[in-house]
């Protein structure tokens, strides 16, 4: 069976890998519009972060031996205290100044970090084996779907429907948007915003080191993953609407199918769509698909 004149086999394929990009896409602009959305900070160091947290993942494995499953808590936890000293030595001072600041800072250190890996472990990839449990596929009738793709997925809709849950549906999320908005008046109330804006970066920083445990199986860990990534995801936000949780969820996975629809039929351009789809939405919303118009 064809569709559109392409195998229906190799049609879901770079269906299932765009909604495996996506998945990426989703939870690194979830972690960029929480960060934006909440602190006001452009954190351009995120896919620095991304990629320190599939190193730890792979440093873990090799010399302590720490396997997948425990990677997905200790690298979070890793990063997430680095995103909190950060936020407390570097970030802090900036808050008062034109957010400008703030984004030259983190693209600053994510120059810094990408420069530290590079030296210590060189340009070259380096693997992650699949976990045993997650090895094999899956044999659908129509595709042969590899489980840890499906993983991944399933992994990423849980992480980031989970992260919106709480931002908009708890009493703890409406205090941090509460916190942000008028600090003065939270704080009148007992609520240590200061340590709330530091939790929030070290979360933020924490998704973006899910991200890349979850991608080190799939890519090779190197030094470049989160530079060649993070334009796209700035995109993505763009596109969802800067600050905006269930937007940077939605549009990620939504564009990781445009992307891999694209690739089916005109791989050309499979490298620009998003940008261009940016373009058309900054022209006619200018505050993003999901973001709110002043």
């Amino acid at each position: 069976m064809d569709i559109f004149g392409i195998p229906l086999q190799a049609f879901l394929g770079q269906l299932l890998l765009g909604l495996v990009n996506g998945s990426f896409y989703a939870m690194l602009s979830l972690g960029l519009a929480v960060i934006f959305g909440l602190l006001g900070i452009v954190n351009f160091a995120h896919g620095a972060l991304y990629m320190i947290g599939a190193y730890v993942a792979w440093i873990g494995l090799e010399f302590f031996g720490i396997n997948y499953w425990l990677a997905l808590i200790v690298s979070p936890l890793v990063v997430g205290a680095l995103g909190v000293v950060v936020e407390r030595t570097l970030l802090k001072p900036l808050y008062k100044l034109d957010p400008l600041y703030g984004l030259l800072l983190t693209f600053g250190l994510a120059l810094i970090a990408e420069g530290l890996f590079r030296e210590q472990f060189g340009v070259s990839g380096q693997q992650y084996s699949v976990p045993e449990l997650l090895q094999g596929a899956t044999n659908l009738g129509f595709m042969i779907l590899p489980n840890y793709r499906a993983w991944v997925v399933f992994a990423s809709l849980v992480v980031c429907l989970s992260t919106w849950f709480v931002i908009e549906k708890t009493r703890l999320g409406s205090y941090l948007r509460a916190g942000t908005e008028n600090p003065a008046l939270v704080q009148a109330f007992g609520i240590n915003v200061p340590l709330m804006v530091m939790l929030t970066y070290g979360a933020g920083a924490g998704l973006a080191a899910i991200a890349g445990v979850l991608a080190a199986p799939v890519i090779q860990v190197t030094p470049l993953m989160g530079s060649n990534l993070i334009i796209v995801v700035f995109a993505v936000v763009v596109i969802g609407g800067m600050g905006s949780i269930l937007g940077s969820i939605i549009t990620g996975l939504s564009l990781g199918l445009v992307e891999g629809l694209t690739k089916v039929f005109y791989p050309e351009a499979s490298s620009i769509v998003v940008f261009v789809i940016m373009a058309i939405v900054l022209i006619v919303r200018p505050a993003g698909l999901f973001g709110k118009e002043k």
